[in-house]
């Protein structure tokens, strides 16, 4: 994958904060911040479309507005892309979770506490798949519940939804970095990571527990992301501290057409019965003086 994105934000490691190290949200900055290493930059920046699309052969899905949300329609099987636009005069750092996962490393999580991608000012990242290690990614295609990334790892309670949290940085005070970040754990081709242990995290409430176990009844007519082919994808751990209250977020659902019109957000086809009502009222003359072309 090539994210369109320019490595510049990390071109003066002086701007990166001292000591700061963001690995595990166990630090008082915010989670832990990646960047692309690709080459290409993105400095043809569009101007115009959301802060958040989703890309299918580069090209972004039509969004419909209802129900107080935007929703577009998945396509079955079709690979597909998050674009994020930052809009601002300044460095921001993005969550972005699909189903539910954080996009980097998988995980549940706030999004204060999450795995951040960095824009530059009035830049575009394209990200292609979930973050498998410093060195690639595996793509974002639609798929089933039962097929999807969320249902291997048994997390399928936010399962349609892609949602983009924008943090603003906060100004950097010059000063050199001592010491490096620290390796992030990788997962394996099953998503599950390699070593002993697992990540800590707040135990789950019994109606948390509850609800969990009553999502894990997937239903394959509805739309999810799966886990597809390896691509390459390089990336770097940096570190950054950010403003505590997040100046944006977005939310966009996703669902294959059928469930697009039984929510109403798209308009149902006709029917054989409303075909009926209106071969009913057909009539056999009307004020015409000729033939019209057809």
């Amino acid at each position: 994958m090539r994210n369109k994105w320019t490595t510049a934000c990390i071109a003066g490691i002086a701007a990166i904060l001292a000591g700061v190290l963001l690995l595990d949200g166990q630090t008082a900055g915010a989670g832990p911040v990646i960047a692309s290493s690709s080459s290409e930059t993105a400095s043809s920046v569009r101007a115009f479309g959301g802060e958040l699309e989703i890309l299918v052969n580069g090209r972004p899905l039509e969004e419909y507005y209802a129900k107080g949300r935007s929703y577009v329609e998945a396509v079955q099987g079709a690979e597909y892309q998050v674009q994020i636009r930052n809009p601002y005069p300044y460095r921001i750092a993005v969550a972005l979770s699909v189903d539910g996962l954080n996009s980097i490393d998988a995980r549940r999580t706030s999004a204060w506490n999450a795995s951040k991608w960095v824009i530059d000012p009035y830049q575009t990242l394209q990200v292609d798949g979930w973050q498998m290690s410093s060195t690639r990614a595996r793509r974002f295609y639609f798929t089933t519940e039962g097929d999807s990334y969320a249902a291997k790892l048994g997390q399928t309670s936010n399962l349609g939804v892609v949602s983009a949290v924008f943090f603003r940085e906060k100004t950097p005070v010059p000063r050199p970095l001592t010491i490096p970040p620290q390796p992030r754990p990788l997962r394996d081709k099953d998503g599950a990571r390699s070593g002993s242990g697992a990540p800590s995290g707040r135990a789950e409430s019994p109606a948390q527990e509850k609800a969990q176990a009553s999502a894990s009844v997937v239903d394959d007519e509805y739309a999810a992301t799966g886990i597809g082919r390896s691509v390459t994808n390089e990336v770097q751990w940096i570190s950054m501290e950010l403003e505590p209250r997040p100046v944006r977020e977005v939310t966009i659902r996703y669902e294959y057409y059928p469930a697009l019109v039984r929510l109403g957000v798209l308009p149902r086809p006709a029917s054989r019965d409303d075909v009926l009502r209106r071969r009913e009222a057909a009539r056999g003359f009307e004020d015409r003086r000729f033939s019209p072309e057809p």
